[in-house]
């Protein structure tokens, strides 16, 4: 069974933070779901730090690796109402909406998300 990553997972995954490493590294073989704006997300932030190259050459690897999903009008749809019903980042609204479209667990650490009442989807907490 595959699962859903967020920019979150993604960023600790590259960054070689545990426990969310380790967990990451045991999906990939099922090539993970990934939403088209969060991959965008760790774009900026790997381009941000290290670099256009370092960006593209990351982004070339990650696209090998996982399965990205480009949403089409409904989830654009379904991202805005996640965010208008809560306080959250709009890309964290396209991680849910994503694992959601396909019934998939979300991984991630990001407290926005881990603390959203009633997510339309089921999340695992990399934080440990």
């Amino acid at each position: 069974m595959s699962v859903c990553l967020d920019s979150w997972a993604i960023l600790a995954w590259l960054d070689g933070e545990e426990p969310a490493l380790s967990r990451v590294e045991d999906v990939l073989a099922s090539r993970p779901v990934v939403s088209w704006v969060n991959l965008v997300e760790v774009y900026c932030r790997v381009e941000r730090d290290h670099g256009r190259s370092a960006a593209d050459e990351t982004l070339a690897s990650l696209r090998a690796s996982l399965a990205p999903d480009l949403p089409g009008t409904a989830r654009m749809i379904e991202a805005a109402r996640l965010k208008a019903a809560a306080s959250i980042a709009l890309g964290d609204c396209f991680a849910l909406a994503t694992a959601a479209a396909h019934g998939l667990v979300l991984l991630t650490g990001d407290p926005e998300i881990l603390e959203i009442r009633n997510p339309p989807c089921r999340l695992e907490d990399l934080r440990g």
